[in-house]
């Protein structure tokens, strides 16, 4: 699933090529001291990054932590990402306006092996000294001892260091519970025993983790006895991805994640939130979230300032992506599917097309008795769910604004007006311009 850089020269493939790359990506936000010259000695080095398992899914606000482990293991390292079992039971502060739901233990096991296979799509996991790790930070979380923790950790720790930091000031004022209030510690003590176990010397991380990052640095500074200069470890940090309204990058226009997994948000969806990019943000899109080089985006955006009707940049992107996440053969398909909706040629597409619309595209499955002495568009669409009652319908097809495979309706109880369904079998509904839904007939021997 891997691919290479290409605009990277074979002498700037290691190390020390990474942070010139995230400059000219527009990704990095801040460095601590040292780590670029750590970099330029052209050792190997592992670092780590942290990934929520409180869903049974990474969603794409995670793109960016991924990426940032991909590009380090294209340098040359080794990537360790660290799923949080263990303060995923407490809850990270970070970013959040309210304390999050806490998991079970099996809850959270179960989310790990998910993650564990979407990351698979990203990183190598092949054995070797490059080859990327995943731990659970609840195998050495879940076995400290009350006294233990605090006596080797927490007493690193003043209060004022602790309520100095960011993550923790945002939530002063709204109510930051104790749980809470240690997951700096925890996440402290993970970089130290990851540092020291497995000889971890970086820890990335987006900018509104830098507080956490630069505690566990302070962590291990302390533990090892080394003054203000020494540099036993490191971190970096990402910006911060915002959408044009200012919100947290990962959500949809409707305010839902967009997730990894093709349950929880279908390849076809998935593809159309990248489709949709707004040009503005199209040119960041493609330098976080694809290998192409700089060379090839800027001819994207070339080219897309010339056609932008023709959306070359945003079509670039999404099959990019949506390849990586789901697949080449599913792509395709979605292409195949996104295209004959855009040019409205869907209800003219064969069977198998059209039915693998209705596994992507809103649609609902209604006995074919029920059509047995035929519908009015009115009923179609009440059936269908594309109107919620019959003088909504009525009001909306007689204003001209709805389509029955791609026939435009206007009366809507004639029952002679409505179209065949195609193949005997599919109804393809539009309301509007792009509202499509897909009323599949079921006969009585099939599942539902």
């Amino acid at each position: 699933m891997t691919k290479p850089i290409r605009d990277v020269k074979a002498t700037e493939r290691g190390p020390a090529g990474l942070l010139a790359e995230l400059e000219w990506r527009g990704i990095l936000h801040a460095t601590t001291p040292g780590l670029a010259e750590r970099l330029a000695t052209g050792r190997p080095i592992s670092a780590y990054i942290g990934f929520d398992p409180s869903a049974p899914s990474l969603h794409i606000g995670s793109l960016v932590p991924i990426f940032g482990l991909l590009r380090l293991q294209r340098h040359g390292g080794r990537p360790v990402a660290v799923i949080g079992g263990g303060t995923g039971m407490i809850g990270d502060p970070s970013g959040r306006s309210a304390e999050r739901n806490l998991l079970d233990r099996e809850t959270l096991e179960a989310n790990a092996a998910a993650l564990r296979s979407q990351l698979e799509r990203f990183l190598d996991f092949s054995p070797g000294a490059g080859g990327a790790v995943m731990v659970n930070n609840l195998d050495w979380l879940g076995e400290l001892r009350l006294i233990d923790f605090l006596r080797d950790t927490g007493k690193h720790f003043t209060i004022p260091y602790m309520l100095a930091k960011d993550s923790v000031q945002v939530r002063l004022d709204r109510g930051l519970s104790f749980t809470e209030f240690s997951y700096m510690l925890l996440q402290s003590h993970d970089f130290e025993h990851l540092h020291r176990t497995m000889g971890v010397e970086l820890q990335m991380g987006g900018a509104d983790q830098w507080g956490n990052i630069t505690a566990g640095l302070e962590l291990i500074r302390r533990i090892a006895g080394g003054d203000e200069s020494s540099a036993a470890a490191h971190g970096l940090a990402y910006k911060l991805l915002l959408t044009p309204s200012g919100t947290k990058f990962g959500k949809s226009e409707a305010g839902e994640s967009v997730w990894l997994d093709p349950i929880l948000t279908t390849p076809y969806a998935f593809y159309q939130y990248w489709l949709n990019t707004d040009d503005r943000d199209v040119g960041t899109y493609l330098r976080w979230f694809t290998e192409f080089g700089r060379d090839e985006i800027e001819a994207l955006e070339e080219q897309a300032g010339r056609s932008p009707e023709g959306r070359p940049a945003q079509r670039a992107l999404a099959r990019d992506i949506t390849a990586r996440t789901h697949g080449e053969p599913v792509t395709d398909q979605v292409e195949r599917v996104s295209e004959s909706v855009f040019s409205r040629t869907l209800a003219r597409s064969s069977p198998d097309m059209i039915a693998a619309a209705a596994a992507w595209l809103p649609s609902i499955r209604v006995p074919a008795s029920q059509f047995a002495h035929g519908l009015s568009a009115a009923q179609i669409s009440v059936s269908s769910n594309t109107h919620s009652s019959l003088s909504a319908a009525r009001r909306s097809i007689s204003q001209g604004g709805f389509y029955i495979n791609e026939e435009r309706i206007t009366d809507p109880d004639d029952i002679a007006g409505v179209p065949e369904p195609v193949a005997g079998k599919f109804y393809v509904l539009r309301s509007g311009k792009k509202n499509y839904r897909i009323l599949v007939l079921q006969g009585d021997d099939e599942p539902g």
